[in-house]
This record gives structure tokens, C-alpha cells and sequence, in this order.
């Protein structure tokens, strides 16, 4: 029998998350027709331990090699019969009811294929979180926003952001997508490996003519960061070559030439930055993920065709039409509703 709702774990090394954070979600994810299951990248840590102690009802599986954000998800969900998948972090606390407005919404209206509920910080509750905030946009040059949420500037939450609204992107963090739209648009891209991919994945999802929004009534709190930091170069490595490689495949040719030559000068400029900061080896990451995506591109020519091709049904999939960088640094705008 089809399952309602399939709350799917990806963990790696979370461990400690999952004993911390499991129970919760347990006892408010009693929606009818809801499973959780948890995937593992093949963790190290005591992850399978903890699973087989303390959860031992939940399904557990263990893949036999870390694959990624991406291709992770799109191994697990494979074999998972559900109308609606949730893709939740470890590091998320749910709160009671949290399920009810994103599935009655959903429910409710067909033309909608993803939402995310408002996230908050587990460490400053009174904060919005950085990765998804209260939803997703992006500007003119590809750099990333939020309600709430403005580079490194995180408003507080005063119900400021408490309407449902469509959005560019929701986050990947505690994404609830129906399982239709995840494979009619070939779910995430595993090339990603991770970083960026709920952007790409909502980006195509609006192309053809589908809708995103944030639905703040439903809430949860994200620790965030808990599997790489925020300073990791690793990651700087990642959200910069996925964040071109986004771009890449779902820009318009009028578009792509203009934005990909201001890219080349704002990337080097904050390569720049890091090194005069002494992040010799952020410095690094965003060199090295500008040689990649350029050997990466050819990879996604057919793909980047394919996509151009495709009929947006009258949606507006437009970025912001300005830039992000410029608002914050010259402008001080600090919060999403001065933009």
C-alpha cells in the first residue's frame, strides 16, 4: 500500500544528531499514512549502533559508499512508495503540527510541487536560520537570499515573514516535494555531489511550470552546518562550482554569456578577499571551482539544451533584478523587506 508521507534521513556521521533529534520527530510526525525512514552514507560513527539500540523500528539503510547529498537521495527515494517525500537533515527539530500545513497545503493546491517550512535557528530560537530562512530567491548574478536571511545578516523573527508566498528555491534542509514532480524532473543531480542542489532542483521544477513556496505556519529548527562548516573549503569548493554549474544549465542564452563574464570578476574578487584574509585555502577552493566548472561544462551541454527547449508555461522564473552584493555592501540593506 502507497505510503501518504515519506520523511527520509539522509545521514553521514550524524550519530549524535539522530539520537539528539529522532525522538522528537517521532512523536510529531503521527500525520496518518507517515513513515520515516533514514538512509546512511556509510557512516564511520556510531550512526548503526544508535539505529539498532534506540530506533530499531525505523528502517534503516546503509549504503555502500558516502554518495553524496544528491545522488544519496535519489538512491533512497528510488525505493520509497509515497505521494510526498520529505527530505529532512538530521540537524532539524520539528515542532508538534508541523506536518499538518505543509500536506493540507499541498492537498489543497495541485499546481504547487514543493514547500519548505519556516526555519529557525536551534541555537538563537528567536533567530530565522541561514540555510532557507522563511524561503529561497536568487539575484540577477546567481548569489542567493532569503526571507530573513541576507548574506550574512540573520533578521529576527516578528512574524515579518508569516505569509505563504511562492519562491525561487526552498531549501533542501526540510524540503517536502510530491514524488510526481521529484522524477519528472530527474531529481537531484548527483554531479552536484552537494551544496546547491535544492536550488537546481526548484529551478527546473519552475521551468516547467511548477510552483514553490514557504508555508511559516509549519515550523522547525535547524542546528545547520552539522556535517561540514560553514568555513569548510570544502564547501566553499562546492556552492561555488554548483552555484556556476546551476547557472549553466538553466540560464536563457540571453542570459548566460553576460551573467558568466561578471561571475568570472565577482568570484575573483572574493578569491581576493579570502587571501588577503589569510583563507589560503578558501582562496583555493574557489580557484579550483572555477577550473572544474570549466571542465564540467561540456558534461552539461545536451542537458543545458534539453532545458532551453522546455515550455515555462507561463511562469516567471526570473532572478531578482539586482544584485544581491551590491543592496548589502553598498546599499546596507540588512533585512529582506528593505530590498
Amino acid at each position: 500500500m502507497r505510503t501518504k508521507i515519506a520523511i527520509v534521513i539522509l545521514n553521514w556521521n550524524g550519530g549524535a544528531m539522530l539520537e539528539k533529534f529522532l525522538p522528537t520527530l517521532i512523536k510529531f510526525s503521527n500525520y496518518p499514512g507517515t513513515e520515516i525512514i533514514v538512509t546512511d552514507n556509510n557512516s564511520d560513527d556510531n550512526s548503526g549502533t544508535i539505529m539498532g539500540e534506540k530506533f530499531s523500528d525505523i528502517p534503516f539503510i546503509r549504503l555502500d559508499k558516502n554518495y553524496g547529498f544528491a545522488e544519496g537521495y535519489n538512491i533512497a527515494l528510488s525505493s520509497v512508495d509515497a505521494e510526498y517525500y520529505i527530505l529532512l537533515n538530521s540537524d532539524v527539530e520539528v515542532t508538534e503540527n508541523w506536518l499538518s500545513p505543509l500536506v493540507e497545503y499541498l492537498d489543497s493546491n495541485p499546481d504547487i510541487a514543493a514547500c519548505q517550512p519556516k526555519l529557525l535557528s536551534y541555537k538563537e530560537p528567536d533567530l530565522f536560520e541561514y540555510a532557507g530562512a522563511s524561503g529561497g530567491y536568487m539575484d540577477k548574478w546567481g548569489y542567493l537570499y532569503c526571507r530573513g536571511r541576507i548574506m550574512n545578516s540573520i533578521e529576527q523573527d516578528k512574524g515579518q515573514y508569516d505569509d505563504i508566498v511562492p519562491v525561487f528555491w526552498a531549501t533542501g534542509a526540510a524540503l517536502m516535494i510530491r514524488s510526481k514532480d521529484y522524477w519528472n524532473v530527474g531529481g537531484l543531480d548527483a554531479k552536484f555531489f552537494a551544496h546547491m542542489e535544492e536550488i537546481d532542483l526548484c529551478w527546473r521544477l519552475r521551468r516547467i511550470g511548477r510552483e514553490i513556496v514557504c508555508i511559516p505556519a509549519s515550523k522547525v529548527f535547524h542546528v545547520g552546518a552539522a556535517t561540514l562548516k560553514r568555513e569548510n573549503p570544502l564547501k566553499t569548493y562546492l556552492n561555488f562550482r554548483n552555484n556556476l554549474l546551476t547557472l549553466y544549465k538553466n540560464l536563457s542564452a540571453n542570459d548566460l554569456k553576460r551573467v558568466m563574464i561578471i561571475r568570472i570578476f565577482l568570484d575573483m574578487l572574493a578569491a581576493l578577499m579570502f587571501l588577503l584574509q589569510g583563507k589560503f585555502r578558501d582562496f583555493s577552493a574557489v580557484i579550483r571551482a572555477r577550473i572544474h566548472f570549466a571542465k564540467m561544462r561540456s558534461e552539461y551541454k545536451e542537458e543545458r539544451e534539453r532545458l532551453s527547449k522546455i515550455d515555462m508555461a507561463g511562469v516567471d522564473v526570473k532572478r531578482g533584478e539586482f544584485s544581491i552584493l551590491w543592496q548589502y555592501y553598498f546599499k546596507r540593506v540588512r533585512k529582506f523587506s528593505s530590498l
